[in-house]
């Protein structure tokens, strides 16, 4: 089975691909809705991260207190850090058990925003990077949240520069032009990916 690791820049339209992909059919793993899970209420990591940094990083009903986190290593490297190694190792650990879980399949996508800042690239056979132009981007993510250019620009900037992006991925889908240009280049790289499988 072919692991192929899916990522872009933000705004770049990684959710409609993952989406266009699951309706063709391939299993997708999400490391975003991983990260929720393993800090769920009653999760090991929940109570690591209390831990570390106080019960101010719970809400009151005990669920972590996201928007308080955030800001606290938003700005610190050292406690970024330290929320990291409590996070990533168990997102790792569970992304290759669904993987496992996949194995009936040609291929499988998994969705990971960091991919190349956080090193998951050892984990696939193929990085597929979704791209677009950077003012795209923000024009995207300005409609879609709302967001100011400075909080988007904050954003890009903690992301790896595009152009590292792009020469690291096996593979790149151009989401420029229209939407059913978008699907189609999904669509080929889905018989591209499959044809890998079996050979």
């Amino acid at each position: 089975m072919l692991k192929v690791g899916l990522t872009g820049g933000i705004g770049c339209g990684k959710s409609t691909a993952v989406q266009r992909f699951r309706e063709l059919g391939v299993p997708v793993i999400e490391a975003d809705l991983i990260a929720r899970e393993v800090v769920a209420v009653g999760q090991p990591a929940l109570q690591e991260i209390a831990g570390l940094f106080g019960t101010q990083a719970l809400q009151a009903d005990g669920a972590l207190n996201r928007a308080w986190l955030r800001q606290t290593v938003f700005s610190d490297p050292v406690r970024l850090q330290q929320l990291e190694s409590i996070l990533h190792p168990r997102i790792r650990a569970d992304i290759l058990t669904k993987i496992a879980a996949c194995s009936d399949s040609a291929y499988v996508i998994v969705d990971v925003p960091l991919l190349f800042e956080k090193g998951y690239t050892q984990l696939f056979d193929r990085i597929l990077v979704i791209d677009c132009l950077p003012d795209q981007q923000k024009l995207r993510v300005r409609q879609r949240d709302g967001s100011d250019d400075s909080v988007i620009m904050s954003i890009m900037q903690s992301q790896i520069e595009r152009e590292a992006r792009l020469q690291q991925a096996h593979d790149i889908i151009s989401n420029t032009a229209s939407i059913t240009d978008f699907y189609e280049k999904i669509d080929d790289l889905n018989i591209k990916y499959i044809k890998l499988s079996e050979a």
